[in-house]
């Protein structure tokens, strides 16, 4: 018994394995920074964080606006620390309104912890990943006296 097979279905098999095969040889996501610090990945670079003092008074702890970073929401993929930090106290957080300082300067608390998965991707190269979903506001990642602020808009 012989079986025909018309060439539209040929045509269509082949379609259908590169169409599922395509992700298999997709561009590798792993990225290595340069420089050792806190980054944000987003859909076209990878955009360093400066630092910013966490400061103590009377035990509320709060940092002060230095003109911190501004992203879009949609072009946020996710975090990455490369450095020896420690990580096992690194938190996320958003920052609320304090006061403003003697100076004038604005200050921000830190508000609710965010969930967040914490993956390691190499020597000092750690991946995170918030769960959940973000919205518009102020952010920091802060370990220890250093946060890295930043505003998504």
């Amino acid at each position: 018994m012989k079986i025909k097979i018309k060439p539209g279905t040929i045509l269509i098999f082949i379609l259908l394995i590169a169409l599922f095969g395509m992700p298999l040889y997709a561009k590798d996501d792993k990225v290595q920074p340069k420089e050792y610090g806190v980054y944000i990945k987003t859909q076209k670079s990878l955009v360093r964080l400066m630092p910013n003092m966490v400061y103590d008074e009377r035990g509320v702890f709060y940092v002060e606006s230095n003109n911190p970073a501004r992203f879009v929401l949609k072009d946020i993929e996710y975090f990455i620390i490369y450095g020896q930090y420690e990580t096992n106290v690194l938190t996320f957080n958003s920052l609320l309104f304090f006061q403003p300082s003697p100076l004038g300067k604005q200050r921000y608390i830190f508000g609710k912890d965010i969930d967040v998965n914490l993956k390691k991707q190499g020597a000092d190269l750690y991946s995170i990943k918030q769960k959940g979903l973000l919205s518009r506001g102020y952010y920091c990642l802060w370990i220890n006296d250093t946060a890295w602020d930043f505003i998504i808009e």
